[in-house]
């Protein structure tokens, strides 16, 4: 149920955090990859070494390794989690939480984490009971943060009342129910284009572009964990992906990635065409490295297959989105583009802002539709880009149903 899932387990310093070496266990049995980062005072409750044996990756606690330096980034937590499940919260991290307190890496996490958030609070009930813990409970709440509600029951101090950390088996069923919840996509298939296409001079040169393909394969990251089916046609690029909804199709040329989609786009419902294509490359091909001389070298080019307006041509009640990178006249050039290449939407980023398009890991862009409504975005890294471009497209595909 929770296959290619990234749950980040936060585990704070509470007598409940036994019971997140089984919760990991399920988590895992369930097909969700797990990666828990704790504070200092709850390994003196259980042994990273549990921890790390049960997930089977690298338990994180401090900010960098003492031995050999290398830091742990809070911030690319962050951006691997589908979800992030604090499991037991003391009351401590809660308040920490609800104000902003950053003074360990589970909570510098907490704070540049863009993924959904259930904690799970853990104490006893006075303390749970107390005004200070419900107010900031409910300042959790108004965060959008998910409060898996504590049981009632014996308590490590002896006593009885609410406050103990819900089961495991409960947990991970709300962590199911929600996962479930949100699969808003399931049932469609959706062909992304990502990355550059490079155009060979001979065997060693080729002609390409500063492509990086993060937005592409952010948007196919987002479409899949909103339960879609996802054929991504990706050019060269040093990248990986590990859901088990994305079909990769690595491709080097613009020829090939326009092969690809032509076969791939009549099965889809929709397309995004992220990738930078090159529209040129050379009429011929040097069967040998081209040796340097002093002369002038004239590379003749030809145009390439136009992948875009091929695919606008054949739609038939699929949903087309594209790109349009531009160095001036923005708005006019991209609905120029909307209109030549036949796209439901375009999604028009400025080649000129150092802070978006290529190799950056943010993103400024406008979204324009076939009715001309235009809505501009602020900087936003290309994980949140992806979810502004995938709402856009959801809302046409269930307009379309």
């Amino acid at each position: 149920m929770l296959r290619g899932k990234h749950i980040l387990l936060g585990v704070t310093g509470s007598i409940a955090a036994y019971k997140a070496a089984h919760l990991i266990r399920l988590l895992v049995r369930q097909g969700a990859e797990v990666k828990v980062v704790m504070t200092p005072l709850a390994k003196e409750f259980i042994t990273p070494l549990t921890m790390a044996t049960l997930s089977r990756n690298p338990i994180l606690v401090d900010f960098f390794d003492p031995e050999n330096g290398q830091w742990n980034s809070h911030i690319d937590l962050g951006l691997w989690a589908d979800l992030y499940l604090i499991a037991p919260a003391t009351a401590n991290t809660i308040a920490k939480m609800a104000h902003g307190v950053a003074d360990n890496l589970l909570l510098t996490t907490y704070l540049s984490a863009r993924c959904p958030v259930m904690v799970a609070p853990a104490m006893d009930l006075d303390m749970f009971q107390h005004t200070a813990t419900q107010q900031n409970i409910e300042i959790l709440r108004s965060f959008g943060n998910i409060i898996i509600e504590p049981r009632e029951g014996e308590l490590a101090s002896g006593l009885e009342g609410k406050g103990r950390m819900e089961e495991p088996e409960n947990i991970v069923e709300k962590v199911i129910q929600y996962f479930s919840t949100n699969a808003t996509l399931q049932g469609y298939k959706i062909l992304v284009t990502a990355g550059p296409t490079y155009e060979p001079i001979d065997p060693v040169r080729y002609i390409g572009n500063h492509s990086s393909g993060k937005m592409g394969y952010a948007i196919a990251q987002e479409l899949a964990t909103r339960g879609a089916e996802v054929v991504l046609i990706s050019g060269p690029v040093n990248l990986k992906h590990d859901h088990p909804h994305i079909q990769l199709v690595r491709v080097t040329t613009a020829n090939e990635m326009y092969q690809s989609a032509l076969t791939h786009f009549p099965h889809c419902h929709a397309a995004i065409l992220a990738a930078a294509v090159a529209d040129y490359r050379p009429k011929q091909v040097a069967s040998h490295k081209i040796k340097r001389s002093e002369n002038p070298l004239v590379v003749e080019l030809e145009p390439n297959p136009d992948i875009a307006a091929e695919l606008g041509r054949r739609k038939t009640n699929q949903i087309l989105a594209g790109f349009a990178l531009e160095t001036d006249n923005h708005i006019d050039n991209a609905q120029k583009k909307l209109q030549t290449k036949n796209f439901d939407f375009i999604v028009l980023n400025p080649a000129n802002d150092p802070q978006a398009g290529f190799m950056a890991d943010t993103n400024r862009i406008t979204i324009i539709d076939k009715e001309q409504n235009i809505e501009t975005f602020d900087l936003k890294s290309k994980t949140e880009v992806a979810r502004d471009i995938v709402d856009k497209l959801e809302q046409l595909l269930k307009h379309k149903a």
